[in-house]
């Protein structure tokens, strides 16, 4: 007598957690401008541009965010023809259209043109099999409130290698 064989249990879309990867980061914007919020965008790429990025070779590190003609537009973000691309690989430094709702685009227009704030992006990463850009809208940091910033940061990271020092020699 066999025993009847036992099916794996399929999972559906929605079971699997999307996969999550970051493939560029703008360390220099955390830096330079106070981040107020943040958005994440999907952004409209060529094939050449996903496998390029997927390779790991982008950079967001000169990087903006325009609006122009009711869209959100990617400037300066550096993705490299991808190696094994034909003669239709794609231009390094084009400008990329982001996807965001019409309403948020209204809004964050609204922001950037009454309060002088800037759109920046923060980091691109993979989510799934689609490409994503967090975007911040951040206000520029004068030079006095980066030394400001510094010295907190070198406080408080002096009070925890004391405060550190003190509970290992007890």
């Amino acid at each position: 007598m066999t025993q009847p064989t036992k099916q794996p249990v399929k999972k559906t879309a929605k079971d699997e957690k999307p996969f999550f990867k970051t493939v560029a980061d703008n360390r220099r914007a955390r830096h330079d401008y106070e981040i107020l919020d943040t958005l994440e965008a999907g952004i409209a790429l060529f094939g050449t541009e996903v496998k390029s990025i997927r390779a790991g070779k982008a950079n967001l590190a000169d990087a903006f965010v325009k609006v122009e003609g009711g869209e959100l537009w990617l400037y300066s973000c550096h993705i490299s023809p991808y190696d094994f691309g034909n003669r239709f690989n794609h231009e390094p430094l084009r400008k990329r259209r982001l996807l965001v709702h019409k309403k948020q685009i209204l809004k964050l227009k609204s922001n950037m043109q009454e309060k002088g704030l800037a759109l920046i992006p923060l980091k691109m990463y993979f989510k799934g099999h689609l490409v994503k850009v967090d975007l911040a809208l951040a206000k520029g940091r004068k030079l006095y409130d980066k030394r400001e910033n510094i010295a907190k940061k070198e406080t408080k990271r002096d009070l925890d290698r004391l405060t550190k020092s003190r509970n290992n020699s007890h």
